[in-house]
């Protein structure tokens, strides 16, 4: 069974579908990529997913079990984490805060306020940011924010993972890291699904590609169908 599947999903906005009849599945243990030119729907989708927004039809499943309408809390503590386009840390409160947070209040169970720093701790050294836990969130650099809510996100131990563009603003040697942070997740058992425009990494880490345009499927399959897919080297890819 698909950890998350979607049947016919539409969002409206006034009159244009941002997102339009879209069916999509993630099998578990899987890293799937969404791609697509800007405003084809992809952190629409996300949001749809992450019940930010409900849709106007179709269906989203996660775990076989209906998720339409219900609040992103409920959706976060079922397993379903996500990182955002523009990071959205907790700029004046410390490294390690951000991510504690996310064990107090985005598990389904009681986590004590020990326990919850505990893990925290040990998620900052995972993501190579334990030697900054005391400094303020708006100290870190881009990269370093990024991976910060990559933290928090885990904190809440999800089963699913969204990672809206992950590697946007970074250099190469930070995308190179981002990468090996990807596949680290993969290896804790977390299925992720992922919205990228780095296309070296997209490539390289998923296993298969779905994309959009004009809210839209277009295309699906594994990087080499996709990259050789007339269809996609025409409305994204380019030559």
């Amino acid at each position: 069974m698909p950890i998350l599947e979607g049947r016919g999903v539409t969002r409206y906005f006034g009159g244009l579908a941002a997102v339009s009849g879209v069916d999509f599945t993630v099998e578990p243990g899987e890293v799937v990529g969404l791609i697509g030119p800007n405003g084809a729907g992809k952190t629409t989708l996300f949001n749809l997913v992450s019940g930010a927004l409900a849709p106007n039809a179709g269906t989203i499943r996660f775990k076989g079990q209906k998720v339409n309408g219900l609040k992103p809390d409920r959706i976060c503590k079922m397993g379903v984490a996500r990182t955002f386009q523009s990071v959205k840390v907790f700029g004046n409160m410390p490294v390690l805060h951000n991510v504690t947070l996310g064990a107090l209040f985005g598990t389904p169970g009681s986590v004590s306020a020990a326990e919850a720093a505990r893990e925290a701790m040990e998620l900052l050294r995972f993501v190579g940011l334990s030697a900054a836990w005391r400094a303020p969130a708006r100290d870190l650099t881009l990269a370093r924010q990024k991976r910060l809510e990559v933290a928090r996100a885990l904190a809440t131990r999800p089963q699913l993972l969204l990672l809206d563009e992950l590697m946007a603003g970074l250099n190469p040697s930070e995308i190179a890291e981002a990468m090996e942070l990807v596949a680290g997740i993969r290896e804790r058992g977390i299925t992720i699904f992922m919205i990228e425009h780095v296309m070296k990494a997209i490539m390289s880490v998923c296993d298969r590609i779905i994309v959009l345009d004009h809210g839209k499927k277009i295309a699906e399959g594994t990087p080499r169908e996709i990259a050789t897919s007339k269809a996609v080297v025409e409305v994204y890819l380019g030559e």
